[in-house]
């Protein structure tokens, strides 16, 4: 069946950022396998079923390179207890999730993500397998990456663990195997060291190897915090990049987390090995800091963009891409909205090894895309409407999200997810957890008050 969507304002994505106006895009199966103007696309598929785009743009889909769903539980209280939190409780909330838990929160963060227009992402958990198959009946494009450490940051480098190393390396592999192509190829896996002040130089060396062996990706936190840096010093003798440099880690398949703290010299490195950098801007401003962007894209990084903890918005991403940057490096027009975008779109799916399917609309690749409705008060009028949308869009703009050729999305109505039954589900799970949590560790300070229970 070939779906024509016409008259439409077609945002491409490609390498000119070309933007067609009264245009048409055609549908065949997953591909895309028409754009141009109205009249030519509509006549050369007369069977097509026809969805009237006038008052609409299409965007590629967003491509979200770092996020852990789970977080989802933890939303409007970590984000304002600093990093790593100031909370001293022994565990955390997110990891008292039962695996039915587990399912119901990262089903909450995927619904999130559809209405923001994503319909990649990126997500890194340890024992992901345990929700994968709820990912994959959602229709979204995942990289599935499973978190592995060895390494007790209390302990120093004699505080790793090879049983701990072996375990999580086995994971990897087993997820690998499983889920490696699965969902008709919309599946993807990653190999996912934790962070450097949580790996062993065996276990850094262990993961690329496995990744460069299955031909996949791999994932690592990179400078996310002064603590981070100064525990990598004290540990190894160098900074973090150094550190995964000395043992071989660094190259065209890893895709690094947030890099915040990155100096020239770590820049550098990162650049001439290829490296891939996923932005967190949202996060990231909300931490107080910023990733040195336009430096590593000109050392040689590609860039791509994510949410990472506690949100799944990608239309916020990219807003406060353009904004922190711009206030890093107190320059009024640059970044310019049609970079950002590229970031979140085709740079993503090209740190993640998917730039030959998707991250653009053009003819022989994946239909992935999103569509907004322009006529609302904050886009009007539509003289630019790239800008416009990151400047001002918002995710309830998103009216229609496509991924494989498939409506994961249409007429505002998220179509592969029961969205009542999911958000009253995960609105009592947090609660729960959050409350299992203080129970079992009454005596800690904790600063929030939280509703009454029952109320």
């Amino acid at each position: 069946m070939t779906t024509v969507i016409k008259n439409a304002t077609i945002v491409t994505g490609d390498n000119g950022r070309t933007v067609l106006y009264d245009s048409a895009i055609a549908i065949d199966g997953d591909r895309i396998v028409a754009i141009g103007p109205t009249p030519e696309v509509t006549a050369a598929h007369p069977a097509a079923e026809q969805i009237e785009g006038s008052g609409k743009a299409v965007f590629p889909g967003l491509v979200n390179c770092h996020t852990h769903l789970l977080a989802t539980n933890d939303r409007g209280i970590l984000e304002d207890l600093g990093f790593p939190t100031t909370l001293k409780f022994p565990a955390s909330a997110r990891s008292m999730l039962s695996q039915e838990e587990r399912q119901v929160m990262a089903t909450l963060g995927v619904l999130e993500a559809i209405r923001s227009g994503t319909t990649c992402l990126l997500e890194v958990q340890a024992e992901v397998a345990d929700y994968a198959e709820h990912l994959e009946k959602t229709g979204m494009r995942m990289v599935l990456a499973d978190s592995v450490n060895d390494v007790d940051e209390s302990g120093g480098p004699s505080g790793s663990s090879s049983a701990r190393m072996d375990q999580g390396l086995q994971r990897c592999a087993d997820l690998i195997d499983g889920w490696h192509g699965k969902g008709d190829g919309r599946i993807s896996c990653f190999v996912a060291p934790h962070a450097p002040e949580t790996v062993s130089p065996d276990l850094l060396r262990r993961s690329r190897e496995m990744a460069e062996s299955y031909g996949v990706g791999y994932t690592i936190h990179l400078s996310q915090s002064p603590n981070e840096i100064e525990s990598v010093m004290r540990a190894r003798g160098v900074p973090p990049t150094h550190y995964l440099f000395a043992n071989d880690f660094l190259g065209p398949r890893l895709v690094l987390a947030h890099c915040r703290y990155v100096n020239s010299a770590e820049v550098a490195l990162l650049g001439q090995a290829g490296c891939g950098v996923c932005n967190n801007a949202a996060i990231a401003a909300r931490r107080g800091a910023a990733a040195p962007v336009k430096e590593l894209l000109a050392a040689g990084c590609g860039m791509g963009m994510g949410t990472d903890n506690m949100a799944e918005d990608m239309v916020e991403v990219m807003r406060a891409g353009l904004f922190l940057e711009r206030v890093r490096r107190n320059d009024q027009m640059d970044p310019q909205p049609e970079d950002v975008l590229e970031w979140a779109s085709r740079g993503g799916a090209q740190i993640l090894g998917l730039g030959q399917e998707t991250g653009s609309l053009e003819v022989g690749k994946k239909a992935d895309l999103f569509m907004i409705n322009m006529m609302r008060p904050h886009l009007v009028p539509t003289l630019r409407i790239v800008s416009g949308f990151v400047h001002n869009g918002q995710a309830s703009d998103v009216q229609a999200v496509m991924v494989d050729g498939n409506w994961l999305m249409r007429d505002s109505k998220v179509l592969t997810i029961d969205e009542e039954d999911i958000v009253r589900r995960a609105e009592q799970v947090g609660h729960d957890v959050w409350r299992r949590l203080l129970r079992k560790y009454p005596n800690v300070p904790f600063p929030v008050s939280l509703p009454p229970e029952g109320g």
